[in-house]
């Protein structure tokens, strides 16, 4: 273990690792119940659907639903990746469905475009061997030096508005309105009650900085909404199983594992362009947060830090190349499990602060997620009032990024308020994208300035310049 991981190298011993391992689990373990939950809006909600029945059949109903099945792809797809990202880059990084991208995923892809989830697959899929494709051929960190800081400052706050919108919404604080478009929510009913429980406490535990702050307000707004529905008759619509027990064996995987649908994806009646602008925006998205996670983690950690890098590598070191590959391998593997881009989490800044620094960390934190399997029947009771909190702080976390953008340049706050606005606006990541690809090119070329934008941006351009022109 020691040879393998490298500790001494690094610093590090094998109870930091573990410890580090853990904490890295209780940050992003959240990831279970929102994934699960999100998906569940894509019609991967057959144990959803099924009502009172779920009630009288129990475990069965949820071990052999879609719905299970997506429970069980979160956690493998978790595994795997995580296990490629500790064995392969020796890096102390962690890998589970992204936020931002399972929303996406849903809201848009499935909801908006009228995909099916198995076709949405595919896209999925097909998004991770171009990811594959970009990261070996060094397209990938071309991609990412073509594209100005301040757009890729302004995708993260514009998803996180977009998330944020997500979870008002399902928490019934926001809700559509005739006259102004959108309005606050009753905020009387037991459930919306409920979602503001669940945020407060949520708020409460992130600004005490207690570990694990999201998965707790998570667990805590379930034990509220269930002890207000058993013991006082609310009307929270969760739905509790009968002989219910903790700890069961994992549901089955069968109902999503290889359901991907490329004929559905193909033959779809939005467009092939509207199908390459959907792959290309999960590719961008993909790549701007795993990057920035990598660096920005990375950065003052000197996790990459390897003494046999080769000089004049800047921040694409050896180590960063295999981690850049095993991000890009789990989203295919996600995508073959039953689940949307698998990616590399921001979370794993927690285990990296207890002193996380090997391959070791990330092994630990895969170990946890396979415990994981066996808690399946807390998941389906877990309502959409405990989830709706998560998706609004995971919303505040992304947005800090918009603090990097200089508006007062209007070089770069044209385009950055374009993306940002765009997409909780026009309820669509991709939108949000190509309005600020195709400002950012239009700016820099009436301000004379045309040779500053890299080639590549001119090509973005064109094509979503094409893809409102054209409306698909």
């Amino acid at each position: 273990m020691e040879k393998f991981f490298k500790l001494k190298e690094n610093n590090t011993s094998i109870k930091t690792e573990v410890i580090a391992g853990i904490t890295t689990f209780i940050a992003m373990a959240y990831i279970i119940f929102v994934n699960t939950n999100i998906l569940a809006g894509a019609g991967m909600n057959e144990q959803r659907l099924l009502g009172d029945a779920v009630g009288k059949a129990g475990l069965n109903a949820f071990n052999d639903s879609v719905i299970g099945a997506v429970f069980v792809a979160t956690i493998i797809s978790a595994i795997i990746g995580t296990l490629i990202m500790g064995l392969v880059a020796n890096v102390p990084f962690a890998q589970a469905a992204g936020m931002g991208m399972n929303a996406f995923f849903t809201y848009y892809v499935v909801l908006t475009c009228g995909l099916s989830w198995e076709a949405a697959l595919a896209v999925v899929f097909i998004c991770g061997l171009i990811n594959i494709f970009i990261t070996i051929t060094k397209i990938r960190v071309a991609i990412i030096n073509a594209i100005p800081e301040s757009l890729k400052n302004a995708i993260g706050a514009g998803i996180g508005l977009f998330i944020a919108i997500i979870g008002f919404n399902g928490a019934g604080l926001i809700v559509s309105d005739l006259a102004t478009l959108i309005a606050i929510g009753n905020i009387k009913s037991p459930t919306t009650l409920l979602a503001i429980f669940g945020l407060i406490v949520t708020v409460i535990l992130m600004v005490r900085r207690v570990k694990g702050a999201i998965l707790l307000g998570i667990i805590l707004t379930t034990i509220v909404g269930v002890i207000a529905q058993l013991g006082f008759n609310a009307n929270l619509n969760i739905i509790i199983p009968e002989n219910f027990s903790i700890f069961s064996a994992p549901p089955s995987l069968a109902p999503t594992l290889f359901k991907l649908d490329f004929g559905a994806l193909f033959s779809a009646k939005v467009g092939l362009f509207t199908v390459i602008a959907i792959i290309i925006s999960f590719s961008l998205v993909d790549t701007f947060d795993t990057i920035g996670t990598f660096i920005g983690t990375g950065a003052n950690t000197g996790v990459f830090d390897e003494k046999n890098d080769k000089p004049g590598k800047g921040i694409f070191p050896r180590k960063l190349d295999k981690a850049l590959f095993a991000d890009a391998t789990a989203t295919s593997i996600g995508a073959l499990m039953g689940t949307s881009n698998v990616t590399t989490y921001v979370e794993s800044a927690a285990g990296i602060s207890e002193g996380g620094s090997t391959g070791l960390t990330s092994v630990v934190t895969s170990i946890c997620f396979f415990l994981a399997l066996f808690i399946s029947p807390l998941v389906g009771i877990v309502p959409t009032q405990a989830t709706a909190p998560a998706l609004i702080i995971v919303g505040l976390l992304m947005i800090s990024s918009i603090t990097r953008i200089d508006f007062q340049n209007l070089e770069d706050g044209i385009p950055a308020f374009f993306t940002i606005s765009m997409m909780p606006f026009s309820y669509s990541i991709a939108n949000g994208i190509a309005a600020g690809f195709i400002f950012y090119v239009i700016v820099k070329v009436f301000k004379g300035k045309a040779k500053e934008v890299h080639p590549i941006m001119y090509i973005f351009a064109v094509l979503f310049t094409l893809k409102f022109i054209i409306g698909v």
